[in-house]
C-alpha cells in the first residue's frame, strides 16, 4: 500500500499475528536468567500503624531469600507520594496497603511464607463514609482536566466556574429541575495483571512491566530511588490493557526494585493478583452531583448548574473534573459549576477511561433527558435546540463539532421517529422496552514531551523510533500508517519501534492524546526527512540518513476548542416480574475527525461502549463501612459485562476532517465512546419502565418499586 493511502485505510494490526500465536511479549513473560519472585504484604487495617512485625518464621523457611517491611525496607529519596512510595514508615492509609513482601526462589514460597509474617497494628477510627453533606468537605487544590486548552492541567481555581448569575437565572425560569445523581467505585480490571520484573546491577536497572508511559514510569521511579534517570531502562512494548491504571500508580513497580536489591543481579518477578489490584492500582472516585436546569417556555435553557461531591484518599489528594463537560455542552447564559472532595480512608482514585466526562455526563445527560421529558419535548430536540454556537464558558469556537449531525444520524440509522413517547412505553413477552438517548464528549489534548527519530537506509526502509504504548488501542499499526503517508512511502517499508526507553521521548497514552500527540511528532519528523533528502537530491546516502523532532506547538491551541463528540442511542429490555435489564442494541455515532484506521477505531468504540454498559449495569465496589475494605474484590463479586450481558453494537463515525486538531485531520476516540452510553441505557430503562434510577448501577432492586 502506498503511504499516500495509509491512513483511513482499515489495516490488520501489524502485530496481531503474534498476539494470536501468543509469540508477543508481555511484562510477565520476558526470559530472565533464575529469577527470585516477590510477594507483597498487605495491610488488613485501613486507619492506623504497624507496631510490631515478626517474620522469624518466614526468613527460616527455606527458600525464603528476604523478607521486607518498613523496618528494613530501602529509604526512598522521595518517601510521600502514596503513588510511588512503599514501606517508608508504619504508617497506613488503607486497607490493603503494601506493609511487606516476602522475596523467595518460588511464588509459592513467597506466597507461604508470607502468611507467616506476623504484623501488630495499632487501629484508628475507619471512615469511609460518603456523604454530601458532609461538614469536611474540602474545594481541592488542583482538579485534573486534561483537556484542550493551555492551562488545562490547572490549580484549585479550576474546580468552580461561574458565568452570568445562576441562582437569577433559576428564577427566572419557567421550567427547572433539581435532581442528584451518584455513581459508585469503579475499577479497572485490564486483561493483564500490573507486572513487574526487575533487575538491578551496578552497570543498569531494568523494568519490565505493564506501562502506560515507560518514560513517566522511569522518571517517577529514579526520583523516589534518587538515582539519575539514565540508569533505568523501562521495557514495555506490549500492555494488555490499562484504562488509566497503569500510568500513575507505580508502587508496584516501587516495590520490585526494593526486591532486586535485596538480592542484587538477579531477576524479581512480581505480578499483583486479581485481589490486590481492588487497592493497589487505582480506581474511579466515586460521586454525588446535583444537576439544576432551568429554561424559558420555550425550552430553551437559561441556567445550568452542576455540582460535585467526590470521594479522594486521606494519603493523597486526587480530584478529576467531573463538571468539565457541562461546561461546554449546552447553551445557557446563566451558569455555575463546583466541586469538593470527602477524604477517606480508602486507597487512592486516579483517571479512568474518561476520568470525570464519564461520571459526570451520566448525571448531565439523564437530567437533560428528565428534563425533556417533563416539558413535554422529544429529548433530541430538546439537545439541539440548546446547541451553543461557540465554547459557552470561553466564547471560543469550536475547532469542529458535529453533534447535532452525529444525533441525526443516529437517529435515521436507530429508527427513533418509531418510538413511542409513552412511558412505560411497550410490552413484549413479559418484557417492558424502551430506547433512550445521550450525547457524549471528551477533549483533544496534545501533551509536551514527544520527539520521534526517523532513519531511512539506502534500502529505502524507514525505521521510526518513538516510546510511545500500545495498550491495546492498534498503537502498533496507525503510528505506522501516519509515517507512511508522511514519508509517501509503502505501509510495509515502515518499521515502528515503541515502548522502550531507549526510544526517544513520549507522554503517556491516555486522555484519547496518543494519536495527536505521537502521530503528530512523527508527522512533524517525516516532513523533516523528506526535506533533508531533497537536499540530497532526493538520493539516500550509502549510510542512511537520520532525523530527530520533537512534537510542534499548535497555533490553533488558543484559538480554538478542541472536543469530539457523539450521540449513543439504546434499546433496553426490563422484565415486568424480576426487574432484570438487557440491552438488546446500542448504536453509536462519532465526531472524531478523520479516522486513522477504520478497523482499530471501531474495536476502541465498541470497547468504550461495552464499558459504558458495564458502568450502567453492573459495576461497583462494595465498600465495609466497619473496616474500609472491597467486599467484593474478586471477578467473582466485582460483575463487567461479558459476552452474554452485550448484544447488537453499532459503531459509525462520521467522515469529516477536523482542520486544526492535528496535521491529520483526527481527534481523539479512545475514550468519547464510553462518555454517554450509561445515560442512554438510563434514559432507556425510565422509557421502558417510568422509573428513574439516578444511582449507579442500575440494579434490579432499584425497579422493583
Amino acid at each position: 500500500m502506498s503511504g499516500r493511502g495509509a491512513v483511513g485505510a482499515p489495516l490488520d494490526r501489524v502485530e496481531g499475528h503474534l498476539k494470536v500465536r501468543g509469540a508477543a511479549t508481555y511484562a510477565n513473560e520476558w526470559p530472565v536468567e533464575n529469577p527470585a519472585y516477590l510477594y507483597p504484604l498487605l495491610s488488613t487495617i485501613a486507619s492506623g500503624r504497624v507496631t510490631g512485625v515478626d517474620a522469624s518464621a518466614a526468613t527460616a523457611e527455606p527458600g525464603v531469600l528476604g523478607v521486607l517491611t518498613h523496618l528494613n525496607a530501602p529509604k526512598l529519596a522521595w518517601p510521600n507520594d502514596p503513588e510511588v512510595a512503599a514501606l517508608q514508615s508504619g504508617e497506613v492509609a488503607f486497607h490493603g496497603q503494601f506493609v511487606g513482601a516476602v522475596v523467595a526462589e518460588s511464588i509459592e514460597i513467597a506466597r507461604y511464607a508470607a502468611g507467616l509474617v506476623t504484623l501488630e497494628y495499632e487501629k484508628r477510627p475507619v471512615d469511609v463514609d460518603m456523604r454530601a453533606d458532609r461538614d469536611d468537605l474540602l474545594k481541592p487544590q488542583h482538579a485534573a482536566i486534561f483537556g484542550s486548552q493551555p492551562g488545562d492541567l490547572q490549580d484549585g481555581s479550576s474546580a468552580d466556574s461561574a458565568v452570568g448569575d445562576f441562582e437569577a437565572g433559576m428564577d427566572s425560569a419557567i421550567h427547572t429541575l433539581d435532581a442528584t445523581y451518584s455513581t459508585p467505585i469503579q475499577h479497572h480490571h485490564p486483561l493483564e495483571p500490573h507486572t513487574a520484573i526487575a533487575v538491578w546491577t551496578d552497570d543498569e536497572i531494568t523494568l519490565y512491566c505493564s506501562s502506560q508511559g515507560v518514560h513517566l514510569h522511569r522518571t517517577l521511579l529514579a526520583n523516589a530511588f534518587g538515582i539519575d534517570a539514565s540508569r533505568i531502562r523501562v521495557i514495555s512494548p506490549h500492555v494488555g490493557g490499562a484504562f488509566g491504571s497503569k500510568v500513575f500508580p507505580v508502587t508496584w513497580a516501587t516495590l520490585a526494585f526494593m526486591g532486586a536489591q535485596l538480592v542484587p543481579g538477579r531477576p524479581v518477578k512480581f505480578a499483583l493478583t486479581r485481589q490486590q489490584m481492588f487497592t493497589l492500582v487505582g480506581h474511579r472516585p466515586a460521586t454525588i452531583q446535583r444537576i439544576r436546569l432551568g429554561a424559558d417556555a420555550d425550552g430553551r435553557l437559561v441556567a445550568l448548574g452542576h455540582d460535585v461531591v467526590q470521594e479522594t484518599a486521606r494519603a493523597k489528594q486526587y480530584a478529576e473534573q467531573t463538571v468539565a463537560a457541562s461546561r461546554l455542552m449546552y447553551a445557557a447564559p446563566h451558569r455555575r459549576t463546583t466541586t469538593r472532595i470527602a477524604t477517606l480512608d480508602l486507597p487512592v482514585p486516579t483517571i479512568m477511561r474518561g476520568p470525570g466526562e464519564a461520571t459526570g455526563m451520566f448525571a448531565l445527560e439523564s437530567a437533560m433527558d428528565e428534563f425533556a421529558v417533563s416539558m413535554g419535548m422529544d429529548p433530541i430536540e430538546f439537545r439541539v435546540l440548546n446547541e451553543p454556537a461557540v465554547h459557552p464558558e470561553s466564547g471560543l469556537p469550536f475547532s469542529s463539532r458535529h453533534l447535532v449531525t452525529c444525533l441525526r444520524e443516529g437517529s435515521r440509522r436507530f429508527g427513533w421517529e418509531h418510538r413511542a413517547p409513552a412511558t412505560p412505553a411497550r410490552s413484549e413477552n413479559g418484557w417492558l422496552i424502551g430506547t433512550g438517548v445521550a450525547s457524549s464528549t471528551y477533549p483533544s489534548p496534545r501533551l509536551p514531551g514527544n520527539t520521534a527519530t526517523i532513519r531511512v537506509g539506502a534500502d529505502g526502509r524507514h525505521t521510526v523510533r518513538i516510546a510511545a504504548a500500545d495498550i491495546g488501542t492498534g498503537t502498533w499499526t496507525t503510528l505506522a500508517q501516519i509515517a507512511a503517508e508522511a514519508l509517501d512511502v509503502a505501509v510495509e517499508d515502515v518499521t515502528l519501534q515503541i515502548g522502550d526507553t531507549d526510544h526517544p521521548l513520549a507522554s503517556s497514552a491516555g486522555f484519547s492524546s496518543g494519536i495527536n500527540c505521537w502521530g503528530t511528532t512523527i508527522h512533524a519528523a517525516a516532513g523533516e526527512l523528506r526535506a533533508a533528502l531533497n537536499e540530497n537530491g532526493g538520493a539516500v546516502p550509502d549510510e542512511g540518513l537520520e532525523v530527530t523532532t520533537d512534537i510542534p506547538d499548535n497555533p490553533y491551541i488558543a484559538q480554538y476548542a478542541m472536543y469530539s463528540f457523539g450521540a449513543q442511542f439504546a434499546e433496553v429490555r426490563v422484565h415486568e416480574d424480576t426487574g432484570e435489564v438487557r440491552v438488546p442494541r446500542l448504536l453509536g455515532v462519532f465526531d472524531v475527525g478523520r479516522v486513522i484506521n477504520p478497523k482499530t477505531a471501531r474495536s476502541q468504540l465498541l470497547g468504550g461502549m461495552t464499558q459504558g454498559l458495564s458502568m450502567a449495569l453492573h459495576e461497583a465496589a462494595a465498600i465495609d463501612p466497619r473496616y474500609g475494605h472491597v467486599v467484593n474484590n474478586d471477578l467473582g463479586g466485582y460483575h463487567f459485562a461479558a459476552n452474554a450481558d452485550v448484544g447488537s453494537i453499532e459503531v459509525h463515525c462520521l467522515e469529516e476532517r477536523d482542520p486544526y486538531v492535528n496535521p491529520m485531520g483526527s481527534k481523539g476516540a479512545g475514550e468519547v465512546c464510553i462518555v454517554g452510553t450509561a445515560a442512554a441505557i438510563a434514559n432507556a430503562v425510565c422509557h421502558a419502565t417510568g422509573i428513574r434510577v439516578r444511582d449507579l448501577p442500575i440494579t434490579l432492586d432499584k425497579l422493583l418499586r
